[in-house]
């Protein structure tokens, strides 16, 4: 894409890139761009901040988890090589959006961390070899001078070009953040880890006693393993929007004069005519022109009953038609539609929740420039009351190395590690270590219906083994849900003769030599109903007619995880899509106190912001498309096993099994968690308060600092362990 930017040659020598402007109708334009390098909130504040004061830019929004910067223009000043320009001036390179580079150079970060991973393993391994005689020392078997040397220029000559190589990505960000006025985490690591080479050669240039190359790289193998798995939990928040996307079809039949044809979705514009037909996805939102049929909606709404369509009606990108051929004029662009709005929604939520700030980033905020100005006194302390010069920087080195935060930085990703092995032996899966501290603050627990409190699949309500056979050979010949429950229960068997199905009615053939109908109650010959429950009619030509109720069973252990969780001092309600009666008749036989039906994506995200707004930390529970936005900007979300790959992708936690016990096992752990990072957090912290004081004094040389260091370590390890134990 560099190639690109630099094709075409503009005014006073900036590329021309209004190829990548995209207009809109109201005269205003908007492009968008790969943004590289920016990892935190203060990277997103900082480029939101500059790009808002260029001239004509009246919006600038970027989603950290893809990397994708959104700059809205106004009139007739649109220049994207300005911006480009301002962010290479920041220190964040940018190029023309294209989602298969955005992967590609996703991918080479991956590789790129993998590979610094494993020199430092292999640097961390090998440096040990030649350190291990240095310390027999400590044991009596001292070696002789000129071997102590050989063996201190062996262990720089492995431990030191690995340091350096494995420790460029926190190097990097050091120097980004420093350029930026700000000092971040990787600032003391890069700084421990360059003074610690540096004093390891100094000694082994002067015969000293100790080096420490081996210390430093094997630091910045634990902290690569950690920065890895930060990506691979980005790849995952990557996902959920294009998992939503993904379920638009790729193509869509096009009539042009009356002539078929298969076109991409890029192609087709609002007035085009296309065909749906049974079993097909609708590929845009459009309005039926032709043809009735109805639509499965499930997973945009949550309403397990199909939806009949007529003429003059707006059907959604998503919904699948079951029975009639359908002709549909488009309402909007593929990226206009109700699906692309949902996964707009996901990939906002997502950006917000990359917002939080956690608390060991709020630790090192205060740590990072109190240790960098203890150390810097001390070497300036120590040097104007009489040290040498030398015997300062060693003491000035072990306050770095005694006082590196990696106890702080293990404090949090020790407890994580272990509460998610807690809670995957209890059919919990997290994905994200954040998803732990967000879930121990939640009050309140909003759960959707169907799929969650219930099973997610109609069932027949005390069917007549009679009845049911008598419509069985109906049954098998639909595609209707309710006919494959019926179908279900009666089993294999004998499918009707001249099965016609009517689109948005019901399915008729002939059994037995009888003509029969299976559908709606009007389609079969009885007299409407008032549709408040789930139902199929069956009957022969001029014979009693047979009523088949369906419901959507309630998960055996909802009352009681409902209970459980108003027992720990949580509020909760239902929000769903489905019909009044239905969403009722279960928040009744749970024990909710509050529910509201007949909602819309949107509406279910409004309702957690909402309360949000309200003071409220929400936990949203859900499974379906219509939850994903939802699932997004709640402060912790849980999606059972059986959702939607894309909800699972918006949510933090998945929990496989029929259980919703799940929830609060998954809080209970996380509340715990909660307790057993603090208690890391105090010990680190009263680790340094005293171990600072001893570094400073000189009772402590670098050796016996890398040593406190490891065991400090070691100790909030331990104590993470006891996390979520009974």
């Amino acid at each position: 894409m560099a190639l690109t930017y630099e094709a075409a040659g503009g005014l006073a020598g900036r590329p021309d890139l209004s190829a990548f402007l995209k207009r809109g109708a109201d005269g205003a334009s908007s492009v968008e761009l790969l943004v590289r390098g920016a990892r935190c909130a203060a990277c997103l504040s900082k480029i939101e901040r500059e790009v808002r004061s260029l001239p004509n830019v009246s919006e600038a929004r970027l989603n950290l988890t893809t990397g994708k910067l959104t700059v809205g223009f106004q009139g007739a000043g649109a220049d994207p090589a300005r911006v480009i320009e301002a962010l290479e001036r920041l220190g964040y390179p940018a190029t023309p959006y294209d989602p298969g580079q955005a992967q590609a150079a996703y991918d080479r970060e991956g590789r790129a961390l993998i590979l610094a991973m494993a020199v430092a393993a292999f640097g961390a391994m090998n440096t040990m070899m030649f350190s291990v005689p240095l310390w027999a020392g400590l044991f009596g078997q001292e070696l002789g001078p000129a071997t102590r040397t050989v063996m201190m220029w062996l262990s720089g000559a492995v431990g030191a070009p690995c340091a350096i190589y494995a420790g460029m990505p926190f190097f990097k960000s050091a120097w980004r953040s420093l350029k930026a006025g700000r000092a971040n985490m990787d600032v003391p690591i890069s700084i421990g880890v360059i003074l610690t080479l540096a004093i390891s050669f100094s000694e082994t240039v002067l015969k000293g006693r100790d080096a420490y190359f081996d210390a430093a790289v094997s630091l910045l193998f634990l902290l690569l393993i950690g920065r890895w798995l930060d990506h691979q939990l980005r790849a995952k928040a990557r996902s959920a929007a294009g998992d939503l996307l993904a379920l638009q079809a790729p193509a869509a039949t096009r009539l042009d004069d009356g002539v078929e044809r298969r076109v991409p979705l890029s192609e087709l514009v609002p007035g085009d005519v296309l065909l749906v037909r049974p079993g097909e996805r609708l590929p845009v939102d459009a309005v039926v022109e032709d043809g009735v049929s109805e639509l499965d909606n499930a997973l945009l709404t949550g309403e397990t009953a199909p939806a009949a369509v007529g003429p003059g009606q707006l059907c959604r990108a998503g919904a699948v038609n079951l029975t009639g051929l359908l002709r549909l004029k488009v309402a909007a662009r593929s990226e206009d539609s109700a699906l692309a709005g949902i996964a707009r929604l996901v990939e906002a939520g997502a950006q917000s929740r990359s917002r939080y700030v956690r608390l060991a980033d709020k630790a090192a905020a205060v740590y990072v420039p109190v240790v960098h100005t203890v150390a810097a006194l001390t070497f300036v302390g120590g040097w104007a009351l009489g040290l040498g010069p030398r015997e300062a920087l060693i003491r000035a080195v072990a306050v770095l190395i005694v006082t590196c935060p990696c106890a702080l930085g293990l404090a949090v990703p020790a407890v994580q590690i272990t509460a998610s092995a807690r809670l995957f032996r209890k059919g919990v899966l997290v994905k994200s270590g954040a998803a732990l501290e967000r879930l121990a603050e939640v009050d309140h627990v909003i759960f959707d219906k169907t799929g969650v409190l219930t099973e997610g699949a109609p069932r027949l309500v005390d069917p007549a083994p009679a009845a049911v056979a008598l419509a069985a050979p109906l049954a098998r010949a639909s595609r209707h849900p309710l006919a494959r429950a019926l179908s279900a229960e009666a089993g294999t068997g004998l499918i009707a003769d001249d099965v016609r199905e009517h689109a948005g009615l019901g399915v008729e053939g002939v059994i037995g030599g009888r003509r029969a109908r299976l559908g709606r109650a009007a389609f079969v010959g009885v007299e409407q109903r008032d549709g408040s429950e789930t139902e199929l009619w069956f009957g022969f030509e001029g014979d009693t007619k047979i009523r088949f109720r369906f419901t959507d069973a309630v998960r055996q252990d909802a009352a009681e995880t409902l209970a459980a969780l108003q027992a720990r001092g949580l509020t909760v309600e239902v929000l769903s899509g489905d019909v009044p009666a239905a969403v009722r008749r279960v928040a009744a036989d749970v024990g909710a106190p509050a529910w509201r039906a007949g909602l819309t994506p949107q509406e279910k995200a409004e309702a957690v912001d909402a309360r949000a707004a309200a003071g409220r930390k929400v936990l949203m529970v859900g499974d379906g498309l219509n939850d994903a936005a939802a699932l997004a900007k709640a402060h912790a979300a849980m999606a059972p096993g059986t959702a939607l790959e894309a909800s699972q992708n918006a949510a933090d936690l998945v929990f496989s099994g029929h259980g919703l016990m799940a929830v609060v096992d998954a809080i209970d752990v996380a509340r715990s968690a909660r307790s057993r990072a603090l208690e890391n957090f105090g010990f680190a912290s009263l680790y340094n308060l005293v171990a600072a004081p001893a570094a400073i004094l000189g009772f402590i040389n670098p050796f016996v600092a890398a040593l406190a260091m490891s065991g400090s370590s070691l100790v909030v390890t331990l104590n993470a362990l006891r996390t979520g134990g009974r």
